[in-house]
Parts: structure tokens; sequence; C-alpha cells
């Protein structure tokens, strides 16, 4: 805060030494204009020492009463407001007609009074200005702290979302690991170590706010499918379909994951015979669709439901996509026939360069 009370210091007598000798060659060319001699700026420059001294004692007492209750800065503000232009006005009474030869007092006591609303108009008119300036700075900082605040509650929430994995699944590979141990299978063994710790590795590592390409997003399903392809060997098919143009389209980190992992908890396990997955994703009229079918019983269980319990998957990439697109993005679900679960997510496209996108392979895994 040093730097910037310092900088906010300098700026207001920068400006406070440039608005008052503003002034006071405004006041000398008037007397100019209304014939006074040439020494007439002596006058003038004796003005403006006195505007600033003033305006600095009015500043101070601002400063000093800034955060008491309102009733008493604005008796504090008044107070020194009158007490300032009374002084202001008898001071340029004793200027003027000191160095004024020309220059005659007023013929009555209103003259006198003139000099002091005329100095209460104008030193009103600048606290005025300060206040003003002094209230927009505040508003601005309060502005940029709540900004700040929102910009750092809104990232721990997406690292909550991002960083949510699921206990059962850790659980479910680790006694897979274990069990291929006891059989002798350590070749299988070994590699569902290597996908787990490559799949942690990946979730871990990247930014939960950072967008990676689509083709990226599917080499981390693909870890995730090679864990789970090891607990249900053929039970499980996949077929993901990708167009080029949406390989490179970027999406949310570890967004897909959740989804391919409910649609194996709520259709592929619950059928003995298994099931297949398919992951399709295309561009749409500046929009990136991808849609998840699985041919399992279509459960009501699949659909999240507050409170928690079932389908946490789905809630929290919903929650993900609603706190980074807001209203540009769609998540819905719905029941197939004469089975099945479609999931379809609609996103603003966002795309890599042109020619990163002429690299981007195509998936079509079956």
């Amino acid at each position: 805060m040093k730097p910037l009370l310092a900088r906010s210091s300098r700026q207001f007598y920068v400006f406070q030494t440039l608005v008052w000798f503003g002034y006071g060659f405004e006041q000398f060319l008037a007397g100019i204009g209304v014939g006074r001699s040439l020494d007439y700026y002596k006058i003038c420059l004796l003005d403006v020492f006195f505007g600033i001294v003033f305006t600095l004692i009015i500043r101070a007492v601002v400063e000093a009463t800034w955060n008491r209750p309102l009733h008493l800065r604005l008796w504090a503000g008044g107070t020194v407001l009158v007490t300032m232009s009374a002084a202001y006005g008898y001071v340029w009474k004793i200027a003027l007609y000191a160095m004024c030869e020309e220059c005659k007092p007023p013929p009555s006591l209103l003259g006198y009074i003139s000099y002091f609303f005329g100095a209460l108009y104008l030193l009103f008119a600048w606290t005025a200005a300060y206040v003003g300036i002094k209230l927009a700075r505040q508003l601005q900082h309060e502005k940029e702290t709540a900004l700040h605040a929102t910009a750092m509650a809104h990232q721990a929430q997406l690292r909550m979302l991002r960083y949510q994995l699921n206990p059962h699944f850790l659980f479910n590979t680790l006694n897979a690991i274990s069990t291929l141990v006891l059989d002798g299978r350590r070749d299988q063994a070994n590699g569902m170590v290597g996908a787990l710790s490559g799949f942690l590795r990946y979730s871990l590592d990247s930014d939960p706010e950072q967008r990676v390409t689509l083709d990226q997003e599917i080499e981390s399903v693909r870890r995730y499918l090679m864990i789970e392809q090891v607990r249900f060997g053929d039970r499980l098919r996949v077929g993901i379909m990708v167009t080029p143009e949406a390989g490179s389209a970027l999406v949310p980190s570890l967004m897909l994951q959740p989804l391919i992992e409910n649609a194996i908890k709520y259709a592929i396990s619950r059928r003995e015979e298994g099931g297949r997955i398919e992951l399709v994703a295309h561009t749409d009229e500046g929009a990136l669709e991808i849609t998840l079918r699985d041919d399992g019983p279509g459960s009501v269980d699949y659909v999240p439901k507050s409170g928690g319990g079932h389908g946490v998957g789905l809630a929290n990439t919903r929650e993900r996509l609603r706190v980074l697109y807001g209203d540009r993005q769609s998540f819905t679900i719905r029941t197939c026939e004469p089975r099945g679960t479609l999931v379809t997510l609609r996103l603003p496209l966002e795309r890599l360069a042109a020619e990163d996108i002429a690299d981007a392979p195509a998936y079509a895994h079956r």
C-alpha cells in the first residue's frame, strides 16, 4: 500500500498545484481585462498561496474525519469550510487594498460579505471535487478488491470441483491391482499401475482453470480407460470419434473423465454382459458439441441429485461448466429408447492456431 499511497499523494500535489496556478492565471487575466496594472500578478500569486494553504487544512480535516460517523464528518467539514472561507476572504481584502492602489474598499458591509461568500463558493467547489474524487477512488479500490476476492473464490471453487476424485475409483483400481498381483499377472498389474500413475499425474499437475485441446483430453480418457479395461475386460467396449476441428478445440482439463466414470458405474457395471460407450465430438455453428452415449439400463440414478449421492461426477462437471462459461454452455441428460443414456455438452468454440488445427489428429477408437 505504501507505493500506492505515495503515488496518490504525488498525484494530489501535482493536481493541486496545477489547479491553483490555473486559477491564479485566470484571476490575473480578469484583472488585466478590467484595467489593473501588471503588478496585479503579485496579488494573484498571494491568492494562489493562501488558496493552497487553506485547502490543505480542509484536506487534513476531511482525512482525519473520513471514517467517523456521517454527522461528525458534516459538522467538522462545515466548520472548517466556514472558518477557512472567512480567513480567505479577510486575507484577500487585506492583500487587495495593500497592494492595489487603484482598488477601493466596498462602500458597505455587503461588499465585505461578498468576499466571504466568494471564498466560500471557491473552497466549497474545491472540497466537493476533492471528496468526489476520493469517493470515486475508494469505490474503485473496493470494486477491485471485490473482483479479486471473487476471482479467488472462483479459482478455489474450480480447484475443489476439479480435484474431487472418486474414492471408489481409487479403491477399485488398487483392489484390481492387488488381485492381479495375487493371481501372478504381474505384467498386467505393472501396466495398470503405470496407467494409474499417468492418470493421477495428469489430473494433479494440470491447472483446473487451464484449457487443453480436446485431443489432449481424449488422451487422459484413454489413460483412465486402460485402468477400467483391466477391471472389466471385454465387458467394456468404447468408441471415440472426434473430428479434427473438434480435436483442436479447447476444453477444461479433465472434463470428460467424470462422464466416462458415471457411464461405467451406472451402465456397464450393472449389466453382466457389460456394454458400449460412445463419445462423439464435432463443431456446429461456432460451438463444440460433445455427446456421450451408453447402452445401459438408463437408470434415473444416472441423473445428478441435490444433496450428494448418485451422479456426483455429472453434478461436478455441470457446476464447473457453469462457473467457467456461464450461460454460454449447455449440459443435458436424457434417457434413450429402448435403453441407454445420452449426455450432451455444448461449449463455446475456442480454437487453436490454424497451423495447429491442420496437425491435430482425429481419434476413432473402436
